[in-house]
């Protein structure tokens, strides 16, 4: 008997390969899956604004970064000696004004920049609640302020496509090579509330299929279902019951990678794994002969890595090699 319903994503027509550059931005379901880009040496850039929620704020985020838009003082605000702003996350407040708004003008020119040349924007959706200032702005981030400064709320599925189909517009307008995925984050926001949370999903999910059946270049992959419908299990979430786990995000990755990337990226993949757990190794004797063979070896096989791929940052591994 079967006590497991498993399900294979469908290959995308076309796929990700090791020179292509990938922006990611998205809830922080998208740092688990940068961080699996990184390892494997890929060109990315992950959220250029922080972790973003919904695709209000995410929308209004890339839009920012495809205009360069340039923030002033007037963009900021000022909270118990804190400097930050309501379309960033908290990691770009500062005590000092001016150093907050560098790293904000900073990142959204690099994005600027990364995005022109990106071959793919991965788009991750936590949840389709926004909170309000009192003049109607949606807020990407709450900075721990009074909750009676918000007003909540649940998207409509209309309100999503509008933003959307105007963010894909101008993506494909700024760099017409670009394919876009689209993602819904498998963390469950029990804050909302269980219903709440599956009504909000609900939004995102139907808004993400109309515009994927829409457009050529947008594909959808299926990071919720694979984690609330394949494993189905809550010992495939942390402590928290929030947050999916090693296991349940290094599952979703390995589903990605088969359809998504291509074979012979994979094959590559696995040769820079090898070289990070080489890297990682700790000898017992690393004065013997033993390790200086180990480090030669590897040196060896990194200079062809190299060679044949010389986009790749393989820097640490040969200055660890060559040690």
């Amino acid at each position: 008997m079967d006590f497991h319903l498993s399900f294979d994503p469908p290959d995308l027509p076309h796929k990700i390969n090791l020179r292509d550059k990938i922006m990611l931005s998205g809830s922080c379901f998208t740092e688990h899956m940068s961080a699996k880009f990184s390892h494997y040496k890929f060109q990315i850039m992950d959220n250029p604004h922080g972790i973003l929620f919904n695709p209000v704020s995410l929308s209004r985020s890339i839009q920012a970064c495809i205009s360069k838009q340039v923030y002033t003082k007037s963009d900021i605000f000022q909270d118990q000696g804190i400097w930050a702003s309501w379309d960033f996350h908290s990691r770009f407040a500062h005590a000092d004004p001016e150093a907050s708004l560098a790293s904000m003008n900073k990142a959204t020119e690099t994005g600027h920049h990364f995005l022109k040349n990106a071959q793919w924007l991965i788009l991750t959706f936590g949840s389709a609640f926004v909170y309000q200032l009192e003049n109607g702005q949606i807020v990407a981030n709450c900075h721990k302020a009074p909750a009676k400064l918000f007003r909540k709320r649940l998207l409509s599925v209309e309100e999503v496509l509008s933003e959307l189909d105007n963010l894909i517009h101008r993506v494909f307008l700024f760099n017409p090579g670009t394919r876009i995925i689209f993602t819904i984050s498998p963390v469950r926001h029990l804050r909302d509330g269980l219903v709440e949370n599956n009504r909000s999903k609900a939004v995102l999910i139907q808004a993400v299929h109309h515009l994927v059946n829409k457009f050529d270049k947008i594909f959808y992959f299926p990071s919720y279902e694979l984690v609330i419908d394949d494993l189905r299990d809550y010992r495939f979430y942390a402590e928290d019951m929030v947050h999916p786990n090693y296991q349940a995000t290094n599952y979703v990755w390995e589903k990605f990678a088969a359809s998504a990337i291509s074979d012979s990226t994979r094959e590559t993949m696995k040769e820079i794994h090898k070289l990070k757990a080489a890297v990682s190794h700790k000898p017992l004797h690393p004065d013997s002969v033993n390790h200086r063979q180990f480090l030669q070896k590897n040196l060896a096989i990194t200079m062809d890595l190299a060679s044949r791929f010389p986009f790749l940052d393989l820097d640490q591994e040969l200055k660890y090699f060559s040690s």
